[in-house]
């Protein structure tokens, strides 16, 4: 773990900490939908909420104050609106935590706190920008409530890139095959749940709509059959996430209903994958990172059959917005 973690939570020993904000735009929104969920099935007296940062700043919350924890998230620390959002909730007199790659950037000079995460494929994974979330709620909740997953979310976080690296050399052969088949879809429905919610929106506005301009929409499992499930038809794709955690359920049963009725349809899911040796304590939590290991595989593999590279872009960081 992370120094600059270990003494965040020394902080969080100090504060008297009731609500907790996660604060961020887009991809780095994204990675903390799998915290969100932990707060909600683990906190017994910290209430959590999840806001975009523009949005955060304008709906500006009553109860944000010195009672409150804020973590916020940009990969290059340079995002206006969550720069914004960390000088506001100062000096709303919450405590600010920000995660970055870079640790001069304008976020990481904003907050009390900054926490410097390498996302390398390299790196161990306790380093991860959405592997240190779960490392500061979890070390929240042990500290404030006497949680005792902290050390099965540690241990588990050690073992997981060499288990991701099987699994990603295991699909690598399938990743090739569906990029071939979808290369030429004009739209790509992401659909999961729970802990898994995040990274189909990550893969729906982030990979499919910024990086590849295929349209897309992240459909939660649960709303499924309240409205988006009549665009289905055979031809239309649909990727299916299943997790490990509790609303595991809402997944399955939006898969049987598309598998009934569509014929372009791509699952992944967790129970396939060799998570033995993380703790089952946590497991349903973990389990999201490795099925965005393997859709980033397959985002890497649609780009080249579609000789569109991930990084390329119409707009963003090249015309005023």
């Amino acid at each position: 773990m992370l120094a600059d973690v270990q003494k965040a939570l020394d902080a969080f020993k100090q504060r008297d900490i009731t609500r907790v904000f996660l604060v961020a735009c887009g991809g780095s929104s994204s990675l903390m939908y799998s915290s969100k969920y932990v707060l909600d099935r683990e906190s017994e007296n910290i209430d959590s909420y999840l806001y975009s940062s523009n949005e955060f700043l304008h709906r500006n919350p009553k109860k944000l104050n010195e009672k409150s924890l804020v973590i916020l998230c940009s990969h290059f620390g340079k995002t206006p609106e969550t720069v914004e959002a960390a000088l506001f909730a100062r000096d709303k007199g919450a405590l600010t935590v920000g995660l970055t790659f870079d640790g001069d950037s304008p976020l990481a000079k904003a907050v009390e706190h900054v926490i410097v995460y390498d996302d390398r494929e390299s790196a161990s994974y306790l380093n991860e920008s959405s592997a240190i979330m779960l490392e500061l709620v979890f070390g929240l909740l042990a500290a404030k409530e006497g949680n005792g997953k902290f050390m099965d979310l540690i241990s588990s976080l050690e073992d997981l890139r060499s288990l991701i690296d099987i699994e990603k050399a295991k699909f690598l052969p399938l990743a090739q095959e569906l990029a071939k088949s979808y290369k030429n879809e004009k739209v790509i429905y992401t659909m999961g749940s729970g802990a898994n919610y995040g990274i189909a929106y990550w893969f729906a506005i982030c990979i499919l709509m910024e990086m590849q301009w295929i349209h897309s929409h992240a459909i939660h499992a649960g709303e499924y059959f309240h409205g988006p499930f009549e665009v289905l038809d055979k031809n239309v794709p649909f990727i299916v996430l299943l997790g490990l955690d509790e609303t595991r359920p809402l997944e399955e049963r939006s898969l049987e209903f598309t598998q009934n009725y569509g014929e372009r349809v791509i699952v992944l899911d967790a129970k396939a994958l060799n998570l033995t040796t993380i703790a089952d304590s946590v497991k349903g939590y973990i389990a999201p990172f490795a099925l965005q290991a393997l859709l980033r595989q397959f985002a890497d593999e649609l780009a080249k059959e579609r000789n569109h590279p991930l990084s390329t872009r119409r707009y963003m960081w090249k015309v005023p917005y």
